[in-house]
């Protein structure tokens, strides 16, 4: 590993920790260090465990596995369709698995358990990726690819959006909106130990395929000819990033721009290598979602802001910039 990129993952790997410390800190209420050390042992009094193991703590771990899987995903993405304006929610995995959501809010079956929607998520996330996989293993461009996923995208949102409409009450309305705007507020470990493993299977399929988006990068004819199998690759990157992608909207909704804009950011920092991308743009979305989630909750007066909101706010803008500054390099 270079210096370089051995002084920016150091970085990035201090600040997790930081801005993970200062959300078991901060809140409505603000406890000190003793007082973290305590909840977590279990030391303190019942209502400092619950504030720190039962509601601060899950929402940090989820906030940066969330913020790892679309990160890395949306670098290896970038990476597979050679196209910086790419993120997770191109391949429609993320409108699958809220679409699975709203099918159990919809039918009232979310009521049943507090894992019924994470796991009615994790199923549209599943059904996306296999059409998406049968797609790239029948030797897929990438451009059939892309248009394969755009339609994926708009089938889910517009069952979502017949669904709103339909919506039998406005309780349940109310529920599928506040789910679609994504939050890790009311997560527990449950969901942790739920998206994790996914997360990890993920994530391991496409640090596995690095070295090949190098060769990929030079063009698809000179990667089969270095020995890389570009059919398998393409079939790879789709699988990993769908069940990263699918785990961490299953646990905490749709949460936008983090697989775009973090990739984007630290690319010149790594020479535009997408192998030597990937890592930084994993602990680098855990930072940002670690840090919106962080100001969700500071900045919010009665009602905590949501986290899909507070990314949008910080990614829209910067999408407009990305596509203005792409459209005047390419005249």
């Amino acid at each position: 590993m270079k210096t370089s990129d051995l002084s920016l993952n150091l970085l990035l790997l201090l600040l997790v920790p930081a801005i993970g410390l200062m959300g078991l800190l901060l809140g409505k209420t603000d406890i000190g260090l003793m007082d973290v050390w305590r909840g977590l042992s279990s030391e303190g009094d019942n209502g400092l465990a619950i504030i720190v193991y039962e509601l601060r703590l899950p929402r940090v771990l989820l906030a940066i596995i969330t913020g790892a899987a679309l990160g890395l995903s949306g670098a290896a993405l970038q990476g597979l369709l050679k196209n910086p304006l790419a993120e997770p929610g191109v391949i429609g995995v993320s409108s699958s698995a809220a679409l699975g959501a709203v099918v159990a809010i919809y039918f009232g079956v979310a009521n049943a358990s507090n894992l019924v929607v994470p796991l009615f998520a994790m199923a549209g996330a599943l059904m996306a990726t296999l059409v998406l996989y049968l797609v790239a293993m029948r030797d897929a461009s990438v451009l059939t690819l892309i248009l394969v996923g755009v339609a994926v995208n708009a089938l889910a949102g517009a069952l979502t959006s017949l669904a709103l409409n339909l919506s039998p009450n406005p309780f349940a309305m109310a529920d599928i909106m506040l789910w679609l705007l994504g939050s890790l507020q009311n997560r527990s470990m449950n969901e942790v130990y739920m998206s994790l493993p996914f997360v990890i299977l993920g994530g391991g399929l496409l640090f596995y395929h690095g070295r090949s988006l190098v060769a990929l990068s030079l063009g698809d004819d000179v990667a089969q000819t270095m020995g890389v199998s570009v059919q398998s690759l393409r079939a790879g990157i789709i699988l990993g990033a769908s069940l990263a992608v699918g785990a961490s909207v299953a646990a905490v909704g749709a949460v936008g721009f983090v697989g775009l804009v973090v990739p984007h950011i630290l690319r010149p920092l790594v020479g535009y290598d997408p192998k030597r991308l990937l890592l930084p743009s994993a602990t680098g979305g855990a930072v940002l979602v670690l840090a919106a989630d962080l100001a969700a909750r500071l900045m919010s007066g009665g009602q905590e802001l949501r986290l899909g909101v507070v990314t949008a706010l910080i990614g829209a803008p910067f999408f407009l910039y990305l596509v203005i500054a792409t459209r005047k390099n390419m005249r």
